[in-house]
């Protein structure tokens, strides 16, 4: 759509030269242009009349195409940077149809201490159709350089990690990559490109949980892509045509909805979660503490050269599984839950949620302990929230 006479476009600015919270708002679908409604209207319909059979409309059938996800898809790019965004079912179906870009035979690079729905999806399904996975430790750059192998097709990135919140130096992995023709793929759910812009440092897709930090409302399931390139959309979209793994238009709404007060979300809880992390680091209970705002995180120099924040999440290992499940159920505040990044602080425990699929050895080696808990601090009074946290430790 041409610029001239945008009533979206901001006066004495190109769209390229709008801070991010200003993209949040103006991402160039905020008014319809039919009515000048201040929403993105919710296209509720599966199939589109063909006024000229010859000259077939721009949406067809909403599988494949539909204006009110489309919106959302394009805000997403805007944000990443990208040439072109996706939004899925979930943000395993993003996650899943990106990986199936590859085929029987190929092999992945992917982080140790990756999300457990993507380790289940990489050693329960797709090893049975002969796509291979080494997972090693991607803060150390000599294991990924050691993992390459002669069908490798690429790296597959999550940092911070979750949960540990390891940090990955993004350009160093996707330079490698890029030299070996490899295809690089990140997890961004953490940070959200309020904090973090992947593409930028030279990824090729990124994806996202929008279920969490960019929905911020525990009220929809979608996952996001945005890829660097037009021929890498194409190929992307091609497949998630085919398996149907699509976002509901109602759902896209949602997640457009809460996508505009990202910004104002985000800045908050960090604040709140710094908190939080000093407040435990401080603690002479409490084993260890994980979060890359704090001075003794090995990764924070790299994080701070690739992102502009810390984040809302901060793990912490309280010493036993016992103690863990005591705390849990012992907090009033939080949602002891699955999930993150939402209004509401949620505090998980990965041994038996998130990364219940994990063989138990395997979470140890990878730091997944059972005395690990997951605090997504969300918009709560922080001194209420340390105060209920405290009388929970202290059970």
């Amino acid at each position: 759509m041409s610029d001239q006479g945008n009533p979206n476009e901001l006066s004495g600015a190109g769209k390229e030269d709008r801070k991010f919270d200003t993209k949040l708002i103006h991402f160039g679908g905020e008014v319809d242009a039919a009515t000048g409604a201040s929403s993105v209207p919710i296209y509720q319909a599966s199939t589109f009349h063909h006024h000229d059979i010859y000259n077939p409309p721009s949406y067809d059938y909403s599988r494949s195409g539909n204006p009110t996800r489309q919106a959302l898809e394009d805000y997403i790019a805007v944000l990443e940077g990208g040439h072109r965004g996706l939004a899925f079912s979930s943000g395993m179906a993003a996650i899943s149809t990106a990986f199936m870009l590859f085929s029987a035979g190929d092999h992945i690079i992917v982080t140790e201490d990756v999300y457990g729905g993507t380790y289940r999806l990489l050693t329960g399904i797709l090893n049975r159709f002969g796509i291979e996975a080494t997972f090693v430790d991607m803060t150390k750059i000599d294991e990924v350089k050691a993992a390459l192998k002669p069908n490798t097709k690429a790296v597959y990135l999550e940092t911070p990690s979750n949960p540990t919140l390891k940090i990955t130096d993004i350009a160093q992995v996707t330079e490698w990559a890029h030299a070996h023709d490899l295809l690089s793929i990140l997890d961004n759910t953490f940070m959200t490109p309020y904090y973090q812009r992947p593409i930028e440092q030279g990824v090729d897709i990124v994806l996202h949980s929008a279920t969490k930090f960019l929905g911020g409302h525990s009220d929809v399931l979608a996952g996001l892509a945005v890829t660097r390139t037009e021929a890498l959309g194409r190929k992307l979209k091609y497949m998630q045509n085919g398996l149907g793994t699509v976002l509901g238009v109602q759902d896209s709404w949602l997640l457009m909805r809460g996508m505009k007060t990202l910004g104002a979300r985000m800045a908050h809880s960090e604040k709140s979660a710094a908190k939080l992390a000093k407040w435990l680091s401080e603690r002479s209970d409490i084993k260890a503490v994980f979060y890359p705002g704090l001075a003794s995180h090995p990764g924070r120099e790299i994080h701070e050269k690739q992102s502009s924040g810390y984040g809302a999440v901060v793990s912490f290992d309280v010493g036993s599984a016992e103690r863990a499940k005591r705390v849990l159920s012992s907090v009033k505040l939080p949602l002891v839950a699955v999930s993150l990044g939402a209004v509401e602080s949620i505090l998980s425990y990965p041994a038996m949620m998130s990364h219940a699929s994990m063989p138990k050895e395997v979470r140890h080696e990878r730091g997944i302990t059972d005395g690990l808990l997951r605090f997504s601090v969300g918009l709560e009074d922080i001194g209420d929230l340390l105060a209920d946290l405290e009388q929970a430790l202290e059970r």
